[in-house]
Parts: C-alpha cells; sequence; structure tokens
C-alpha cells in the first residue's frame, strides 16, 4: 500500500467501562452502564462489564501490547465515575491517578494518548436526576472536563468531549436497547441538544485547563434509499440530517440543520424550547478536529411506523461482519469526502477515530487466530481513507477498533473487535493475525 502522508496518526482505540473492569475499585461509583447491565435481559447472556478485560490492572501489559504493534498513538475514555464517583464535587483522587499512571506509561512507550471524556458511562446518580435529558448534567460534564483537563492536558496530545452522541442518544434515550434504556422515541431530543450543549461548555473548560487539541468523535453513515421510491428518498434525506447533520452542523455552522427542526417541529414543537439563547454558539466553539467514527451506511426506507418515519435494512450483495454489519469502505470515503464538501473551509482536520470489525474468532489448536476477514476489512478501509486524501479531504489519522476483544455493550462478550484475542476467564492476551498484519503494515509505513 502507499505510503500516508507524513505525520499521519495511527493508533488503536477502547473504551473505559468496555476494558476496563474494577468497578468497585479505587472510589469508582457506579454508572448507568453498570446499571443497565445487571438488569436481568438488558445484554445477551447477563453479561457484565465487571470484570472485562481487566485493563485496570493489567494495563502495562495493554500498553506492552500497542509498542509491539508499532502504533503511535492510543484513544481511550476516562470513566466519569471513577473521576466523579456521584458527577459532582470533589475529584476522586485514586481515579485521577488512575489515568495519570495510564498516561504516563503511554509516554514512556512513545505512545501519544488521545483522550475521550465521554464514552456512554453516566454516573448514575446523575441519571437518577434525569440524565442527559437534564439541563443540568451539561454543566455538571463542564466542571467533570476541567478535572481531567487540569490534571492530564499538559500531557495529552488530544482530547475527545463525547464519543458518538448520537448513538447515546439514538439507543440510550430513544430506543432504550443500551443505557439508560429510556424509550422516549423523537422525545429524547433533550438528550441530544444537552450532550451538545455539554460538549461546548467542556471544550471551553478545557481550553481553561491547558488542552491545545479539543474535537469530539461523531458517528457518521451515508444514507442510502433501500428503492427508487420518492418517499424512500425522503426517508433517506430525513435519516442524513439525523444522523449526520443534527451533531455536526452545531458544531461547525453554530445552527441545527432545517431538515431535523421540521422533523422534530411536526412532532412536537415544544421539543424545541430545550434550545435557549445563546446554546447554539455554546455548541459552535472552534474545534481543532472532528473525529469520525464509521461502521456501514443506512439503507432507508420509509415507514410511518418506525422510529423518525423510517426503518433500516440490509444492503445486498456485500460480505457482513459477524454482528450484521455489511462491509462497504467505499462509504467511508463518501463520508471524509462529503464532511469537507459540506463545510469547505470550515471543516476542521479529519481524523479516523472508529474503524474495525467483529469477526469470529477462534484460537487454532496451533495458538494462532487467523482472522484474515478483519485483515481484508482494513486493507479496504486504508484504501477508503488514500482515496478520500486523494480527493481534498484532510484526514490525518486512523484509530482501529479495538485493540482488545471486550465489553460490546448489550452484546455482551459475544462479539470480538480487537487486534488482541481476549480469554475472558484467563484474561490471556493472543495477537491476532491481524496485529501481526498491522504490524507490518506500520514498518512499511515508516
Amino acid at each position: 500500500m502507499a505510503h500516508f502522508p507524513t505525520g499521519f496518526v495511527w493508533g488503536a482505540a477502547t473504551a473505559s467501562y468496555q476494558i476496563e473492569g474494577a468497578v468497585h475499585e479505587g472510589g469508582r461509583g457506579a454508572s448507568i452502564w453498570d446499571t443497565f447491565a445487571h438488569t436481568p435481559g438488558r445484554v445477551k447472556a447477563g453479561d457484565t462489564g465487571d470484570v472485562a478485560c481487566d485493563h485496570y490492572h493489567r494495563f502495562r501489559e495493554d500498553v506492552a501490547l500497542m509498542r509491539a504493534l508499532g502504533l503511535g498513538a492510543y484513544r481511550f475514555s476516562v470513566a466519569w465515575p471513577r473521576v466523579q464517583p456521584d458527577g459532582r464535587g470533589r475529584a476522586n483522587e485514586a481515579g485521577l491517578t488512575f489515568y495519570d499512571r495510564l498516561v504516563d506509561e503511554l509516554l514512556g512507550a512513545d505512545l501519544q494518548p488521545w483522550v475521550t471524556l465521554y464514552h456512554w458511562d453516566l454516573p448514575q446518580a446523575l441519571e437518577d436526576r434525569g440524565g442527559w435529558m437534564n439541563r443540568d448534567t451539561a454543566h455538571r460534564f463542564e466542571e467533570y472536563a476541567f478535572m481531567v483537563g487540569e490534571r492530564l492536558s499538559d500531557r495529552v496530545t488530544g482530547f475527545m468531549t463525547l464519543n458518538e452522541p448520537y448513538i447515546h442518544f439514538l439507543h440510550g434515550y430513544a430506543l432504550g436497547n443500551h443505557a439508560p434504556g429510556r424509550t422516549l422515541g423523537v422525545h429524547a431530543f433533550p438528550a441530544a441538544h444537552h450532550q451538545l450543549l455539554g460538549h461546548g461548555l467542556a471544550v471551553r473548560a478545557l481550553r481553561e485547563a491547558g488542552a491545545n487539541m479539543v474535537g469530539i468523535a461523531n458517528n457518521h453513515a451515508p444514507a442510502w434509499p433501500a428503492g427508487d421510491r420518492d418517499e424512500d428518498l425522503d426517508a433517506a434525506n430525513r435519516m442524513d440530517a439525523l444522523h449526520n447533520h443534527l451533531f455536526t452542523d452545531p458544531l461547525i455552522r453554530g445552527e441545527y440543520p432545517a431538515l431535523a427542526l421540521d422533523i422534530l417541529q411536526g412532532t412536537d414543537p415544544a421539543l424545541l424550547e430545550v434550545i435557549r439563547p445563546g446554546d447554539l454558539s455554546v455548541i459552535a466553539a472552534p474545534l481543532d478536529f472532528l473525529g469520525v467514527n464509521y461502521d456501514r451506511p443506512d439503507s432507508v426506507r420509509a415507514d410511518p411506523g418506525g422510529t423518525f418515519g423510517v426503518s433500516l435494512g440490509r444492503i445486498p450483495d456485500r460480505e457482513y461482519t459477524a454482528s450484521g454489519w455489511p462491509v462497504v469502505p467505499e462509504g467511508l470515503t463518501q463520508t471524509l469526502t462529503g464532511l469537507k464538501a459540506r463545510y469547505g473551509d470550515t471543516c476542521p482536520p479529519l481524523y479516523v477515530t472508529r474503524s474495525g470489525c467483529s469477526v469470529a474468532d477462534v484460537i487454532d489448536v496451533d495458538g494462532r487466530v487467523r482472522d484474515d476477514f478483519r485483515i481484508r476489512y482494513h486493507e479496504a478501509h486504508l484504501e477508503a481513507v488514500r482515496d478520500a486524501i486523494t480527493q481534498g479531504a484532510g484526514v490525518r489519522g486512523y484509530f482501529a477498533w479495538s485493540l482488545l476483544d471486550n465489553f460490546e455493550w448489550a452484546e455482551g462478550y459475544s462479539q470480538r473487535f480487537g487486534l488482541v484475542h481476549v480469554d475472558f476467564a484467563t484474561q490471556v492476551r493472543t495477537p491476532k493475525d491481524s496485529y501481526h498484519w498491522f504490524q507490518s503494515f506500520l514498518r512499511e509505513q515508516a
């Protein structure tokens, strides 16, 4: 594969609840995912993140794996309830000390720390007060962001405020198949707006605390009409506005997309009352970069009975991952070039902050994990990134999801996304063939 631009950032990514474990150690408070996972019927096989990959105790081993892989960066998230057990008040020193040690270990291994402040593990105490449906949570997030920034900004390369606020809003508050399990449908919009407000407030707090590189990691998916009917095209446009523009236009343009506002207005005009004067100027705080998380396009069909009036279907004639997602690398090119086309000179530098797939991995009798499917996936998506760069998209980095097999939210431990296999009973780590392929690829890029 041809070389990527000089200075291109190569990393892997994880999230706190998915790997850390140690949920009752170091003064950590309960999160909404602790509550959700321990509620019968919420997570496949009754799995929880109580132990996960035990990264809290094994982080040095995991950093050594990254160094041997040849990565230049590691994207991880801070667990809010580890820093503020109740989501407010004084910082928990033991929690900050853990991330101090992790950051120092990364720097000692010549790895750039990239920190996500919020990857869905809201302190349960804040959810008990309304969670992201409550405007006060945005202000509590600002307070938390300052604490983390004040402690780590002297050593962290880049901060991301939120991870995939659209997914958290949709699955956590609208559909209820993620924590906190609310089923509010379109009436979950306050959870969207308050996340964005929290983002803007956190950008300000991080800069006050000394952070130099601040952005966000948004989920993007091209909206493809499932058929030729006009109503399917209209449905795809609605989905595009809600999935791709609702959480990006306010950041860059300082306004919500008109089509999304029309959908909300048509459902319940009172929903828009959550937007107060001055909110959008806070949300539009200048960004140093925009993180792009990509899995697949949405194949959209009009469906009056579906959430937002649409339903999503399969894309024909594609390979599918173990999690049932179609492999569509050109959708990543479309996403990256589409962001540049939509926002022009105001588009921040782009980083692919999540790219990866689930494979039904097994350890063979010779101790190898032969995950050729994952190798082909990354090859194809890296070519897609190169195509986007060639077409003028300012892409500056690629973070593989994920470093480790982990707790995959409502799917529990049934889906494996890692470059490294984890035996969850023994915590033995086994680098997969994709790990070794990526290692060779990075040597060629050096």
